[in-house]
This record gives structure tokens, C-alpha cells and sequence, in this order.
């Protein structure tokens, strides 16, 4: 059974407002997942996130970062030793195939610091929009996107905010309908909403705060 309320079917601007109030009531502070304490960190626990949960990752770095402090030290590590450390996180050949080329590049091209813009981040083996936008917002402060993960897209559509599943198309959507300074906290409290009630396989409809706002969601889970 579909969501009814005339507040629901309202145009995802006249709801976005509601949404976004509420997301703060119930995610007051929420931030990145992802442990770290430098960009690089965070950029290499961001690669290591795809396909894998943040807390799985959270276990893997530790040993990572402790092994390999810095670009330099990451640059010369044996694609083997990396592949093992990094093994339960899953398509972990590619992962350190990337992370290898991440850290010779910025090592070589960057003098050992993570780049800050959006352009140069993007050069990066392995680095994506989402990764970027994780890495510009939560290492630098900068905000220039939003980021769009499986969490966010899921809710983007089933919030009736966009009707795209391709991310690039999902964060301009967002972009247009959400304030900049709402655009960091938001993907935050998006991903805290995805795990805790709107989950993949079955959303807790019922226990949905956000649920008068929904054009789909059930009145009967």
C-alpha cells in the first residue's frame, strides 16, 4: 500500500524543507563513518568503502595506516602485502591496484599531499565523484557536491527526489532541490536513515519519521 497523504504527493521542493528539518531532529551531529585522521586516510578508507560496509573497513585500516603512514611509504608497498591487508573488504585486487597508483600519483605529481580540488582528485586512480565529494567535504571542508552512495540513492528515489539510479544524475537533482549548507550533513543523514529504517530489503515504513513525506512508502509495514 503506497503512502497517500497529500503531504507526500507534494512536489519534492514543497517537501524538501520537511524532509531536511527532520533529518536534523533525528540526526542531530551526524558525520563520516569512515575512521581517519588525515586526507589521505580517508581517501584510501573511502576506495576501500565500495561494496564493503564502513565498519568492516574500520577494522581493515588501523594495521593499513600503521603499516603505510604516508603517499611515500604507500607508493613502494608490494601490490601483494596490500591485496592481503585489504583482502576482507572484498574485489580487494582491484582496490590495491588503485590504491598503489593513488599514492605513486600523489607522491609523484602532488609532492605527498592529497589534492584539494575536485579536478585533481578526479586524476586519481580510483577516485570517483562520491569519493571526491568524501574526501573535499570531510578532510577539507570544502563543499562542492553531494555524496551519493547506496544509501542516498535509495533514498533519493523512494523520497521521490530524483528517478535516476545514476549518481552523477542523483546528485545534481539533489543539488538542486537541497541548500549548499545542507549538502555534507545531508549525505550523513541519509546514510544514518538507510541503516537504521529505510533499508534496502525491507524499509521500517511504520517507524519512519519522514514517512508523511514519502510518496512511497507503506502505511502497512
Amino acid at each position: 500500500m503506497t503512502h497517500s497523504s497529500s503531504s507526500a504527493q507534494k512536489p519534492a521542493a514543497e517537501r524538501v524543507p520537511h524532509i531536511i528539518r527532520l533529518l536534523y531532529d533525528l540526526y542531530p551531529g551526524a558525520t563520516c563513518s569512515l575512521h581517519f585522521q588525515t586526507p589521505l586516510q580517508l581517501l584510501i578508507a573511502t576506495i576501500l568503502s565500495a561494496q564493503c560496509t564502513d565498519d568492516r573497513v574500520n577494522l581493515v585500516t588501523p594495521a593499513l595506516f600503521a603499516k603505510y603512514p604516508d603517499a611515500a611509504t604507500l607508493a613502494n608497498a608490494p601490490l601483494e602485502d596490500l591485496e592481503a591487508m585489504i583482502r576482507s573488504t572484498g574485489f580487494y585486487h582491484n582496490k590495491a591496484k588503485n590504491i598503489l597508483g593513488m599514492a605513486r600519483m600523489i607522491a609523484d605529481t602532488f609532492h605527498g599531499e592529497v589534492p584539494q580540488s575536485m579536478d585533481e582528485l578526479l586524476r586519481l586512480p580510483g577516485v570517483a565523484r562520491k569519493t571526491a565529494n568524501v574526501v573535499q567535504g570531510n578532510a577539507f571542508g570544502i563543499v562542492t557536491g553531494i555524496v551519493v552512495d547506496t544509501h542516498v540513492t535509495r533514498l533519493a528515489n523512494r523520497l521521490g527526489l530524483t528517478q535516476h539510479d545514476d549518481a552523477v544524475k542523483i546528485e545534481k537533482d539533489l543539488i538542486r532541490l537541497f541548500d549548499k549548507q545542507d549538502w555534507l550533513p545531508l549525505s550523513h543523514m541519509f546514510i544514518y536513515h538507510g541503516r537504521a529504517i529505510c533499508k534496502a530489503q525491507k524499509p521500517a515504513c511504520g517507524s519512519c519519521a519522514l514517512q508523511a513525506y514519502c510518496p512511497t512508502g507503506s502505511s502497512e509495514v
